[in-house]
This record gives C-alpha cells, structure tokens and sequence, in this order.
C-alpha cells in the first residue's frame, strides 16, 4: 500500500507540474480574452462613415447648342444657341439673323432646358430662315421636343400671350419663372416660344421699332414639361 501511495503522489505531481509549464496564468488568460475594439481614432482617415451621405454626382454643363423639334410646323432638329443675355437683345438678335433660335440665361434670361422655370426660345419669323413663320398659328396641345445631349425634354403647349417691347412690365412677365405672373415662385419647368407680330403691328398701323427692327409686339406660346426621356 505504502507503493500505491507513493506512486499516485508521484502521478499527481507530474500533472501539477505539466499545467504549470504549459499554461500560465498570464497566457491562459491571453487566449480567453477577446480582441479589443479599437476606438474611432486608430480607425484609418480614409475609412467611410456610415452616416455620411454618398457624395453628389456632378451635374453636367449644359452644352451650347440644343435642337428642337415642333412636328406641327415641320420643324426637325433646329438649332438653338444658349447666351447670356436678354430675349432678342443685340447677341439673341445676332444669333437669329444668323438663322438660329436664340435662348437667354442670367438674371435678365431664362432657365435651361427641362430646369424648373421659364425656358425661352426666340426665333425670326419675317427673316433669315424664318423658322417661326407659323409659330403664332401653334395650337395648344401641341408637343415641343427640345433634345439636349442624349436627353430630350418634351413640352406641351398650353396657352398664348403677347409681350409689348414698349412695356417693362410686359417685358419682366414674358421673362418671369412662370411666364406672365412676375413675383410667382415657379414649380415646374416650362417654356416660352416667341417671334415676332410684325405681321399684326403693321395691320394695325404699328410701325414702332427698337434698335434691332424689333416690333412692339411678340406673339409667345408658353407650354409645361410634360416628360423627359433618354435618346
């Protein structure tokens, strides 16, 4: 018995001394204990947050020239010339004679294409190629495709107004946000077709003309966007 005894002792201290060797108190606890979080600042800089929005795609530059179409006057793909200015002024008034529709920007112009506001389009009807010859006979319902890039905007002709030259405030209307209602803020896009009432002025014994043989009167088709699709 005094063996047995001795034996089991000698086992047990093999055990004890085999825990000691191959697992500390120090590396034991390494294994058990999880890896820490690190804390925002030892994130990388370039790391995203999730609660920052995606960054805004830019918005392209609208090209100088676009093309309209008004089937009902066998109009195809005309060109139409963007500059800063106002409706036929000294450039809009140039770019016409030079046989292209003419539409203005800044704070005396109008918006771009398919934008919120007032998008306005001017063209001769008496002279160079004459492509608004028929606009003032437009009826309403009739589409206007104005293509912009590989995009085009489709109007919808919905009323006519005419505009005095001899009139500021006939003026300010024509060029306004919403066509006619000068102070309105706008909420949608539309558009202003205008020539001229060369015809009408000189039938009523109107002979008045500007600087660049404007009339009194324009004759303006206002319409509203009523889709926008791809080409």
């Amino acid at each position: 018995m005094a063996r047995v005894r001795r034996l089991v002792s000698l086992a047990a201290a093999l055990v004890v001394v085999a825990v000691g060797v191959g697992c500390s108190p120090d590396a034991a606890t390494s294994r058990a204990r999880p890896s820490p979080v690190p804390s925002s600042s030892a994130l990388p800089s370039s790391a995203p947050s999730s609660s920052e929005p995606p960054s805004a795609t830019p918005t392209r530059p609208e090209p100088r020239r676009s093309f309209l179409t008004i089937p009902r006057l066998g109009l195809r793909d005309y060109p139409v010339i963007r500059y800063r200015g106002s409706p036929d002024d000294a450039e809009g008034t140039r770019l016409q004679n030079d046989g292209s529709l003419a539409s203005p920007r800044g704070a005396t112009g109008g918006t771009a294409p398919g934008e919120i506001g007032n998008y306005i389009v001017t063209g001769h009807r008496l002279s160079s190629t004459e492509p608004f010859r028929y606009l003032p006979s437009l009826p309403e319902g009739s589409r206007v495709w104005i293509r912009v890039a590989n995009v085009v905007h489709v109007y919808e002709v919905r009323r006519t107004r005419w505009t005095s030259f001899r009139s500021p405030e006939s003026l300010a209307a024509q060029r306004a946000p919403v066509p006619g209602r000068p102070g309105v803020d706008a909420t949608r896009p539309m558009i202003t077709l205008s020539t001229c009432a060369t015809i009408e002025d000189h039938a009523a014994g109107n002979y008045w003309a500007d600087e660049f043989d404007n009339p009194e009167h324009r004759i303006d088709k206002i319409g509203v966007l009523v889709t926008t699709r791809p080409v």
